[in-house]
């Protein structure tokens, strides 16, 4: 399930954002990409996953385990997100905000992925809660969750971890680098943060382009 990018320009109808830029991320695999505000990291993502603004064009190719999704809509790119910010519906419970990021399908096998998925992040005891009442670090793992209920091949990682404090800021890389490796997806990580590397053998610096 390697994720490849060959990524000719990334520009606007005025200017090029970025330089062209070719990397392969393996299965089980955190790549990190840093840069300077501005630069282009997080529009990457989102051509990445189908979700580009209007006004912003991607010039390259994406392939996800031997097939190429740059000309695919989002929904069939089996890409997860996770953001800096969680984006829960506060008018719904834990548990109706992961069933809500469900495909449909048998409501006892829709709750036994939720439950699972919950498990995984252990916040098992959480279902029922509302999430205004959750701490930072307990809504990050909520949002870590419902990004891998669709089962992604890919998991694209926006500074998540940007909003929280330093312990949690650790925990939650633990968590979601084991997940990736236990569920050998790659995953492609936009910070600023060196802290948040997970191999710098797999650390790349975007230019903005001249």
């Amino acid at each position: 399930m390697t994720l490849t990018l060959d990524l000719q320009s990334l520009r606007t109808q005025q200017r090029v954002l970025l330089r062209p830029l070719r990397l392969s991320v393996a299965p089980g695999c955190v790549h990190t990409l840093m840069g300077p505000s501005g630069s282009g990291k997080s529009s990457l993502l989102a051509a990445l996953c189908g979700t580009l603004p209007e006004g912003l064009y991607f010039d390259g190719t994406v392939q996800l385990a031997g097939r190429r999704i740059d000309r695919l809509p989002p929904q069939a790119r089996r890409v997860g997100m996770l953001f800096q910010d969680d984006l829960l519906f506060p008018h719904m419970t834990v548990r109706e905000n992961l069933l809500f990021a469900l495909p449909a399908g048998p409501a006892a096998a829709r709750e036994a992925a939720v439950r699972q998925a919950l498990a995984d992040v252990e916040m098992g005891a959480f279902a029922q809660t509302d999430p205004a009442t959750l701490s930072g670090g307990q809504r990050a793992r909520v949002a870590l969750a419902r990004a891998l209920l669709a089962q992604p091949l890919a998991l694209l990682l926006d500074e998540p971890f940007a909003r929280l404090d330093v312990a949690l800021r650790e925990r939650m890389r633990t968590l979601v680098f084991g997940l990736v490796r236990a569920r050998k997806i790659p995953a492609l990580l936009v910070s600023h943060d060196l802290a948040d590397v997970a191999d710098p053998a797999l650390l790349t610096h975007l230019l903005s382009a001249p």
